[in-house]
C-alpha cells in the first residue's frame, strides 16, 4: 500500500467531508463555466442587469422614495447576496434527483450534496463583490468600519441557506410539485425582503417590526452597513440569527428522518 493510500485512510471523517465538499464544489464551478465563453462573468452579469433595470425604473421612470444614495450601491449590497440565496435554494430542489446514481453509491454524508450548492453559490457571491467596490468608487460611496459585519452576514446566510436547503432537498423527492412551489415562494420573498428598499422605508408605513421578522432582513442590513451604517438593525439581526440556527436544526432533523427513504425513492 502506498504512502498516499495510507494517509487517505488516516483522514478523519471531518477531513474526508471537507475534501469531498471542496472537490464537488470545484467540479460544479468548472462544469458550469467550461462551455461558456464569458465564464465567471455570468455570475456578475445577471445581478448587474437586474440592478440596472431597478436603478432605471426607480431613479429615471418613477420618483424614487426608497433607499439611499448612491442607490445602485444600496441595491447591489442586498441584491448580490439575494442571488446567492435564491440560486442555492433553487438548485437545492434538485440536489437529490439530479445525480441520483452517484448519491446512492457514495459513502459520504448526503448533506454534502446540499452543502456544495451553498458553497459554490457563495463563491460566486464573493467573486461578485468587486462589482460593488467599483460602483462605490465611481459614485463616491463612503466606506465604513461596519464593513467587518459582512463576515457575520456571510456566516448567517450560509447557515440559513444550508438549513432551508436540507429541508427542501429531501421533501422534493416525495412531493415533486414542491419544486415549482419553492420558485413561487422565492419570487414573493424577493419583494417581501428589503432589497429594493430598506427597513427604514417599512418604518414609514408601520411595517418595520413585521419586516424584521424576515430572516433575510437582518442579514441584508449587515451587508449594507459597510456603506450605509444607518441601515444596521440589531433587532433584525437577532431575529436572523435565531431563525438561521432554527432552520439549520430543522433541516438536519428532516434530513436524518428522510434520507433512508429518499435513497429508495431516487
Amino acid at each position: 500500500m502506498t504512502s498516499a493510500a495510507l494517509s487517505r485512510r488516516d483522514w478523519s471523517p471531518f477531513t474526508r467531508y471537507r475534501r469531498s465538499l471542496w472537490l464537488l464544489t470545484t467540479r460544479d464551478l468548472k462544469v458550469r463555466y467550461s462551455t461558456s465563453f464569458l465564464g465567471y462573468l455570468w455570475s456578475i452579469l445577471d445581478p448587474l442587469a437586474m440592478s440596472a433595470i431597478y436603478w432605471f425604473v426607480f431613479t429615471q421612470v418613477f420618483q424614487r422614495g426608497v433607499g439611499h444614495e448612491p442607490y445602485i450601491v444600496f441595491l447591489l449590497a442586498a441584491l448580490l447576496p439575494w442571488m446567492w440565496f435564491n440560486g442555492a435554494i433553487t438548485d437545492a430542489t434538485r440536489a437529490f434527483t439530479r445525480e441520483a446514481k452517484l448519491i446512492r453509491s457514495t459513502t459520504i454524508p448526503r448533506t454534502i450534496w446540499v452543502a456544495r450548492l451553498v458553497l459554490s453559490k457563495g463563491i460566486e457571491f464573493v467573486a461578485s463583490i468587486p462589482v460593488i467596490v467599483v460602483f462605490a468608487i465611481f459614485t463616491g460611496a463612503t466606506f465604513h468600519w461596519e464593513a467587518i459585519y459582512v463576515l457575520l452576514a456571510v456566516a448567517l446566510q450560509a447557515t440559513l441557506t444550508l438549513g432551508i436547503g436540507l429541508i427542501v432537498a429531501p421533501l422534493v423527492v416525495f412531493f415533486r410539485d414542491l419544486e415549482r412551489a419553492v420558485k413561487l415562494v422565492l419570487r414573493f420573498l424577493f419583494y417581501a425582503s428589503p432589497i429594493i428598499y430598506g427597513l427604514d422605508d417599512l418604518a414609514r408605513i408601520g411595517l418595520a417590526f413585521w419586516g424584521s421578522l424576515n430572516p433575510l432582513a437582518g442579514i441584508f442590513s449587515l451587508y449594507r452597513a459597510a456603506f450605509f451604517p444607518q441601515q444596521l438593525d440589531w433587532f433584525a439581526v437577532a431575529v436572523s440569527t435565531v431563525m438561521s440556527v432554527v432552520a439549520l436544526a430543522i433541516g438536519v432533523a428532516v434530513y436524518r428522518r428522510t434520507i433512508r427513504t429518499v435513497l429508495k425513492e431516487i
